[in-house]
């Protein structure tokens, strides 16, 4: 009688380790998450080994598709993806840029995390092992002209740490999470943006974008 219940019991510490994977752990992060905050920092490595700057700052992810990224040191940038497009202000230079959100968000991981059906469609993963107490997962995008040879994503047991992303030139890109809040209340203008007045503004803007463009 104590056979069968032995038998499970050795079992169950295996078939719990074989379900720990980067994929399994990604799944249970996005699980029922409709939007997220966080914390990050960014570092590039050029393809020389040489290191850029530390940038800073805050992001925010509303499903399906819009997207905040906010860098505040050490120089200013937002970045606000509204559904139809995306803005790039750059204080310092007063300028705006804004296209087509299409163009600039398809196949971008982060956005993955609060639609979990882009995951297949847009990219081939597979499992990239542990390495610095986390569990990888490797995404190759399916992109015809893809902005990046390959991104990894690293997850610790609850939320996503790092990722990485390799681009055409052989520089890499690393990005640290922290202080992920799911489904917490964002601003209700979290995701718009109406450029200053007085800032030039480039790019695609659409007849109904509300902007002031360059003058002659």
């Amino acid at each position: 009688m104590l056979r069968p219940i032995l038998l499970v019991t050795m079992l169950l510490p295996l078939t719990s380790h074989a379900a720990d994977t980067a994929r399994a752990r990604m799944q249970a992060f996005s699980h029922d998450l409709r939007a997220v905050s966080a914390d990050f920092e960014q570092s590039v490595t050029s393809a020389k080994g040489t290191h850029g700057d530390v940038s800073k700052g805050t992001l925010a992810l509303k499903a399906p598709r819009q997207f905040r990224w906010q860098t505040t040191t050490p120089f200013e940038q937002l970045i606000v993806a509204d559904g139809t497009r995306v803005w790039v202000y750059d204080p310092d230079l007063v300028q705006v840029s804004v296209r087509s959100q299409s163009s600039e968000e398809s196949h971008s991981p982060l956005t993955v995390l609060t639609d979990l059906s882009q995951l297949d469609r847009e990219f081939a993963t597979s499992e990239a092992g542990e390495r610095d107490e986390l569990h990888w997962l490797k995404l190759v995008s399916k992109a015809k002209e893809p902005d990046f040879e390959y991104a990894e994503l690293g997850f610790d047991a609850k939320n996503l740490v790092r990722m990485r992303f390799l681009d055409p030139l052989g520089n890499t890109t690393e990005i640290r999470f922290t202080n992920w809040q799911r489904n917490p209340q964002l601003a209700a203008d979290a995701f718009t943006f109406t450029p200053p007045k007085g800032v030039d503004v480039v790019g695609d803007m659409g007849s109904d974008a509300q902007v002031f463009p360059i003058k002659d």
